[in-house]
Order: structure tokens, then sequence, then C-alpha cells
């Protein structure tokens, strides 16, 4: 059974950091694209940052440039999202993705398993 666990979301002041885990299980996870994905109350969901099963890939949308880092243990079978100085505008419910396709990341329907969600909160 494939399952993707978050963890590591919670509150924090603007300017803080946090970071998040997703735990993978049920599939070969050093084959896959992984991807965060966050989705704000009454938005859609939009693409945080990705990287390739090798981890020489690495993507992030231009609203977390230089702020977040992506990465992933592939003997832990877990992807980070290192957040730092986050803004009151990062608040969202945070999401980790795994494709098994070659494709672009920043698109949702590239990715086959998705996670529950972790909540971030930043507080002006």
């Amino acid at each position: 059974q494939v399952q993707l666990v978050e963890s590591g979301g919670g509150l924090v002041q603007a300017g803080g950091s946090l970071r998040l885990s997703c735990a993978a299980s049920g599939f070969t996870f050093s084959n896959f694209v992984l991807g965060w994905f966050r989705q704000a109350p009454g938005k859609e969901r939009d693409f945080v940052a990705a990287l390739t099963w090798s981890g020489r890939g690495i993507y992030y949308a231009d609203s977390v440039k230089g702020r977040f880092t992506i990465s992933r243990d592939n003997t832990k079978n877990t992807v980070y999202l290192q957040m730092n100085s986050l803004k009151p505008e990062d608040t969202a419910i945070y999401s980790c993705a795994a494709a098994r396709r070659n494709g672009d990341p920043s698109m949702d329907w590239l990715y086959d398993y998705w996670g529950q969600g972790t909540q971030v909160t930043v507080s002006s």
C-alpha cells in the first residue's frame, strides 16, 4: 500500500523556520520524482518544489527560491522541505507527492501519489 505521510507543520512567526518531512512507503522511493505543493484557503494548489530521483534535478517556485530547500534521503524514504524566512503568505496546507513519470515537475497532474498534507501557519 502506497503511503506518503507529512509531518513538521505548525504555527510560526514571520521570519521563522520549519522543516517538513514526508515519509514514503509501499513503492520504490528512489525511482520517483518527489514534489511539494501547497494550497491556501480559497486558492488553487500551487507548486512549491520538486527534485528528481537522483537529486540532481531541483526545481522551485519563484515565490520560494532562496528561502526553501528541498532534499531527499533515499535510505530513509523521506523527502524534506526546509522553509526559512517564512512569510504570512506561505500559510497553507503543504502536501508531498510522488511521480513515476518524467515531465514538468511543477504540474500536479504528473504525480501519482499524494499525502494528506500538513498545515503551516505563519503569523505576522
